[in-house]
């Protein structure tokens, strides 16, 4: 679950990852099965990281979390992957 009670944690370890680590993440969301506005903005403001930092944020996702993402039309921004293995090959 990535909701209100989760973002900051989740915000907080993801963004320092984004600092110090690759310029490529991929994170893979495929066993979330909730997600709120508080997780989509956290996805929006790591995704804008990321691309400050000249890197990606590629994102694995299930069909609640997709549904989801496209239901606030997020989806071209947020770099969706339906698997780590597509997601390795967008990286490439």
């Amino acid at each position: 679950m990535l909701d209100a009670f989760s973002e900051p944690t989740f915000r907080k370890v993801l963004g320092s990852k984004i600092e110090e680590g690759p310029k490529h993440i991929i994170l893979d969301l495929s066993q979330i099965d909730f997600i709120d506005s508080s997780g989509l903005g956290a996805l929006v403001q790591l995704a804008k990281q990321a691309q400050t930092a000249e890197g990606t944020l590629q994102i694995v996702t299930n069909a609640r979390v997709t549904q989801t993402v496209k239901l606030v039309r997020l989806e071209k921004f947020l770099s969706l992957q339906k698997s780590v293995e597509e997601a390795l090959d967008n990286v490439k």
